[in-house]
């Protein structure tokens, strides 16, 4: 079925197909499509399809402006540890699964990461708008996806209705802190809903350890946002019947999905991370978390405005303060990019104002960024490297083997301070 080469392929979409789904970046003039519409095959979107295939099995959705992703990715590792069977689709690649999504006939769960951004061209509703969960999560709501969101109160309405769509009798597990979540789960009365905050913790020797009782277990990932996303599993799983004692044993070894504060390399004075942010919520967090791990560091993060809404320049303002965690700040854009979403050119003058961070640099060229980063003296200092994209295909693990003198890579959480501590 699958072509040989790159392309698309109409004469091999026939009557014989059972069904045509279609993802969302297809268009209208697409030309398997249009066989598909000729022949009048059954078209899910990706989202519809995933609901067909599990709409008899307990579904579990996780939404969020942030998060989303590392929360699936967490409740799927505690999941698999502990030997339960269930369907998946994450946003990232996870250690310890092949692929990204996972559907099967012997399972009666299902977890699902829930994006807001529309389903399909033939279908503009969000996707977790489709999945009707049992139990499900929302992380925070921060403005995103503007082209099709283009107010805030827009935005905010479709997680309003995503709490509306759980399955009555179902819970909704909210980010206690957000004030929108806590307008929004007040007003779901069909449901069960409950807030959570932060895990407690302590860090240590730039080791962070979850603090349960007298228990100190170790972790190999940090900052605030991961210990929120750890309470939002936690939440998760043990609705499912998983204990503390089985999740905290199986969460320790959680690393991470990837491009999630990802250790490329490090030495003994030196970390390079690179991490998917690239909204002014993920920023700030990202940054923060990195500071406040290694407080005794000098922080440079680079950033690559690379989204529809981060490259719109009446969003730039909203990054205001997103970056304040770093000591050095760059932030990178192709001008290439903002052409070939048909959007106004923007400046390094507006990127500049709209971030308001005093000494930030901005520059529109991707080898002076990365000749300047070579240049800097990395002696206690860290390096951060944010971005939805590759900043032009830039081969950053090898850049940062070079910055850290290719070294022996390091995992997270390889110290430990007392060799009892955790399970």
């Amino acid at each position: 079925m699958l072509p040989e080469a790159q392309g698309w392929y109409p004469e091999k979409i026939h009557e014989g197909l059972d069904a045509i789904i279609l993802g969302m970046h297809a268009r209208a003039d697409n030309p398997e499509l249009l066989k598909a519409r000729e022949l009048n095959l059954k078209i899910y979107s990706y989202p519809e399809f995933l609901y067909e295939q599990t709409k008899n099995k307990t579904r579990v959705v996780i939404g969020g402006s942030h998060g989303k992703t590392t929360i699936t990715s967490m409740i799927m590792h505690v999941l698999k540890e502990n030997h339960i069977k269930f369907d998946y689709m994450v946003g990232a690649q996870v250690e310890g699964f092949e692929t990204m999504t996972d559907l099967t006939d012997d399972s009666t769960l299902a977890v699902f990461e829930g994006d807001e951004y529309l389903s399909s061209p033939d279908d503009p509703r969000p996707k977790f708008h489709l999945y009707h969960p049992h139990i499900a999560v929302l992380s925070g709501v921060a403005w995103d996806h503007i082209n099709v969101f283009p107010t805030f109160d827009i935005y905010v309405e479709q997680f309003r209705e995503f709490a509306r769509r759980i399955e009555p009798g179902g819970q909704l597990f909210y980010y206690s802190g957000d004030p929108v979540l806590q307008e929004i789960a007040k007003e779901m009365n069909h449901i069960t809903t409950e807030g959570y905050t932060e895990h407690p913790s302590v860090t240590e020797d730039q080791v962070t350890y979850l603090i349960s009782g007298s228990r100190e277990i170790r972790l190999k990932v940090f900052g605030n946002h991961n210990l929120q996303n750890i309470s939002a599993a936690k939440k998760v799983c043990n609705s499912l019947g998983i204990s503390d004692d089985r999740f905290y044993a199986s969460i320790k070894s959680f690393s991470g999905a990837a491009r999630r504060l990802e250790l490329l390399s490090e030495n003994s004075t030196t970390s390079v991370f690179r991490d998917f942010a690239h909204s002014p919520s993920k920023l700030l967090a990202t940054t923060l978390a990195v500071k406040q791990q290694y407080p005794g560091r000098k922080l440079v993060a680079c950033m690559e405005l690379h989204t529809f809404s981060s490259l719109k320049k009446e969003f730039l303002p909203h990054y205001q303060g997103s970056m304040e965690d770093a000591d050095i700040a760059f932030v990178y854009f192709n001008p290439q990019t903002v052409q070939h979403k048909k959007l106004e050119p923007i400046t390094p003058e507006m990127v500049y104002e709209g971030f308001d961070k005093s000494g930030l640099i901005v520059t529109s060229d991707s080898d002076a960024l990365f000749r300047e980063l070579a240049s800097m003296d990395w002696e206690n200092t860290n390096l951060l490297l944010m971005s939805s994209g590759t900043f032009d295909g830039k081969d950053l693990p090898e850049i940062a083997r070079k910055i850290t003198g290719d070294p022996v890579v390091f995992k997270r959480g390889d110290w430990i301070k007392n060799p009892q501590a955790g399970l």
